[in-house]
């Protein structure tokens, strides 16, 4: 009953948040209304909820994945699938290692391994704030087109680097062969199982449909369950269950071109998938609200183990680390740029030199969201030997702080930027 209650109460205030935010006299993110929320949950709660990493893990990111993977534009994926491919791969890996040597350079009592795990989770971005922020102000479609395919592959990379980090914190060992190979099989097994699982599924619900009749009900929750059968399939091989579900949900957009569904069930799905997103997506930033405090209490005290003796120094840790991860965005996004109109000038075509604001406009766009704030919630609790992992509470609270600053970040530049904003245009545009 317990459980029962708090996953209604969750509910409940995740619906509120919406129609606080709603009510504000000033355009305010839902993500912070909601953190907000959960902390003042946090302050009347008789205890704090507990959470358990791997059950999240399941809960959350398998459908939110899928979905990505489903609702993404096609089209822009493909034709901007270079710049997409150097910021949700590249950039990645640049984050990765830059931000986790300055994270353990800045806090030398979090292992290594811990603060790559962090600058994993960190690096993936979220296109909902992005796009509940550019609703505001006209956004060029093309820029948004990148920024969600970034976010759609980031998130899977992202969390891959971060389970090769927790291994490497977990064992105390880390071999770059065994590492590569292991991400070898971790990338093509996960995408494999997840295209076999759509099309399976839908091969076999469409002969059912067509020799027994189709029934709404049933084709929304076979919807809902191939997430997490591509999750699990994969996880029991031992590839990557995230890349599974993003391999799903592109597979299930180009599954559902047959035309099959009827129109009702197509609609119906749509309402059930928003819902999903909607309160799966507040459920996390509510959770975090919550957890908030206690968070900021553990890691108050690991300041001190790091030889600062003032909890000014979280604000610090997050302040520095956002700065930092906008820097690299900032000079990953220019070289990236630079490239690709090095690349024009070899096919003999002239491209004007992209403006500064639309740099910073990119850079700035880099939201971190509800994929960060799971990834690093799912962090173990403890070391194989049983001991707690070091560093966690301030790993989660760095990475919390961090969703929080980009967000405001966000909110006060990116308009601002947006305005009249024009990207140059692509040879297939002409």
């Amino acid at each position: 009953m317990e459980a029962i209650a708090l996953v209604l109460f969750l509910l409940l205030a995740v619906v509120v948040s919406g129609t606080l935010a709603r009510m504000s006299p000033m355009p305010v993110p839902l993500p912070l209304v909601q953190i907000g929320l959960g902390a003042v949950i946090a302050a009347f709660a008789n205890s704090p909820v507990e959470l358990n990493p791997d059950i999240f893990f399941l809960l959350f990111l398998p459908p939110l994945l899928f979905l990505d993977g489903w609702r993404i534009p096609k089209e822009g994926l493909f034709r901007d699938k270079g710049t997409i491919l150097e910021l949700a791969l590249g950039l990645v890996i640049f984050t990765v290692l830059g931000i986790g040597v300055f994270i353990h350079w800045m806090i030398p009592t979090m292992p290594l391994a811990v603060a790559f795990a962090l600058a994993a989770v960190v690096s993936p971005t979220d296109p909902i704030a992005v796009s509940a922020i550019a609703n505001r102000v006209p956004i060029p479609k093309r820029l948004l087109h990148i920024l969600e395919g970034e976010s759609l592959l980031n998130d899977a990379s992202g969390l891959v680097c971060m389970r090769f980090a927790v291994a490497a914190a977990l064992t105390g060992t880390f071999s770059p062969t065994a590492a590569v190979a292991t991400f070898l099989w971790l990338a093509v097994g996960g995408i494999v199982i997840g295209v076999a699982v759509t099309w399976g599924t839908t091969v076999a619900k469409n002969w059912v449909s067509r020799h027994f009749g189709e029934e709404t009900g049933s084709q929304i929750l076979v919807s809902l369950l191939i997430p997490f059968g591509a999750y699990l399939l994969a996880e029991e091989y031992h590839c990557s269950g995230i890349l599974a579900a993003v391999a799903a949900g592109l597979s299930m957009s180009y599954a559902e071109q047959t035309g099959q569904a009827l129109p009702t069930t197509r609609v119906r799905r749509l309402a059930v998938w928003d819902l999903i997103q909607f309160a799966a997506n507040g459920i996390i930033f509510v959770l975090l609200g919550e957890q908030l405090p206690q968070i900021v209490t553990r890691a108050g005290a690991l300041v001190q183990d790091a030889g600062h003796s003032h909890s000014v120094w979280l604000a610090i840790y997050v302040l520095a680390t956002t700065i930092a991860l906008a820097a690299l965005r900032f000079a990953w996004v220019w070289a990236s740029l630079r490239f690709t109109l090095f690349r024009t000038a070899k096919r003999g075509e002239h491209r004007r030199l992209p403006s500064w604001r639309l740099v910073a406009a990119a850079s700035l766009a880099g939201v971190r969201g509800a994929i960060t704030l799971a990834g690093v919630l799912t962090l173990p609790l403890t070391l194989t030997d049983g001991t707690s992992l070091p560093g966690r509470d301030l790993a989660i609270f760095v990475a919390a702080g961090v969703i929080i600053v980009s967000l405001v970040a966000a909110s006060v530049g990116l308009p601002y930027l947006l305005i009249g904003l024009k990207l140059p245009p692509e040879p297939s545009y002409q």
